[in-house]
C-alpha cells in the first residue's frame, strides 16, 4: 500500500470485514481475562484513532497484549507505518501471525511473545484491550503504565461506571498523562468460560485516548 492509498478513507463496512476474517483465540484462558475485542467496537475504536485523531495513518503503532492481533491487524489495514503486537500468551501470538499471513498484511506487522514489561522502543500510538483486573487486581495498571512509557498517544479500553473513570483519570495523571478524550461503548462477551452464566454478557465500557504530558519521558 502506497503513501497515497494509506491517505484513503477505509468504509467502516470493508474495515468490518477484514476485522472478521481475524479468528479469535482457539484456547482463552481467564486468569489473563483474554475476550477478544468484538468487531464493532474494534473498528469504532480504530476508526475514532485514524480518522478523528490522525493517531493510525502513517505512524509506528504498538498493541499490547494483542491476542490474536485484531487491533494491530485492522491499525495495518487503515495505513499504519508498522504494527507491532506483543502477548504473554505464545498461543495467541502464533493465531495473530497466522491471521496476519492469512490477510496479507505481515509486511506491515511484527509479533512478540513475551511479557510487556519486557517492551523497549518507541512508538507513535499504543492501542490496547488490556484486561480489566477482575481476575487479577489492578491488572490493568501494568498496561496503562507501559503505554505511556512507549508512545506519547494511548488508546485503552476499560470497564465503564463513572467510579471506575475518575479512577482511571487520577492514575493517568499521576503518572504523566492526560486524558484527551472518553468514549462510552458496549462489549458483548459471549459464553466462553465455566463461571459464565448467561449466553451473552453486556459490559459497558470506557475507550480513553491519553496523551503523555509533554516534556516528560
Amino acid at each position: 500500500m502506497g503513501a497515497v492509498a494509506q491517505k484513503r478513507l477505509v468504509h467502516r463496512l470493508d474495515l468490518e470485514r477484514l476485522l472478521l476474517k481475524v479468528e479469535p483465540h482457539r484456547s482463552p484462558k481467564a486468569f489473563l481475562e483474554q475476550y477478544t475485542v468484538p468487531v464493532g467496537v474494534a473498528s469504532e475504536m480504530l476508526s475514532i484513532a485514524a480518522y478523528t485523531n490522525d493517531d493510525i495513518i502513517g505512524k509506528a503503532v504498538v498493541d499490547l497484549g494483542c491476542g490474536t492481533g485484531r487491533l494491530a491487524i485492522g491499525a495495518a489495514f487503515l495505513g499504519a507505518r508498522e504494527a507491532v503486537g506483543i502477548d504473554i500468551d505464545r498461543s495467541a501470538v502464533r493465531k495473530a501471525k497466522e491471521n496476519a499471513e492469512s490477510l496479507d498484511l505481515m509486511d506491515k506487522l511484527s509479533w512478540i511473545a513475551g511479557d510487556i514489561a519486557l517492551l523497549r522502543g518507541r512508538f507513535d500510538t499504543v492501542l490496547q484491550n488490556p484486561p480489566f483486573g477482575v481476575q487479577r487486581r489492578t491488572a490493568d495498571r501494568g498496561f496503562l503504565l507501559k503505554a505511556l512509557e512507549v508512545a506519547p498517544v494511548v488508546y485503552s479500553l476499560h470497564k465503564g461506571g463513572e467510579s471506575n473513570r475518575a479512577f482511571i483519570k487520577r492514575f493517568i495523571e499521576a503518572n504523566e498523562g492526560k486524558v484527551t478524550s472518553v468514549f462510552q461503548m458496549r462489549l458483548d462477551v459471549p459464553r466462553m468460560f465455566k463461571f459464565h452464566t448467561k449466553r451473552r454478557h453486556q459490559v459497558n465500557v470506557d475507550l480513553y485516548r491519553i496523551e503523555r504530558v509533554e516534556g516528560k519521558q
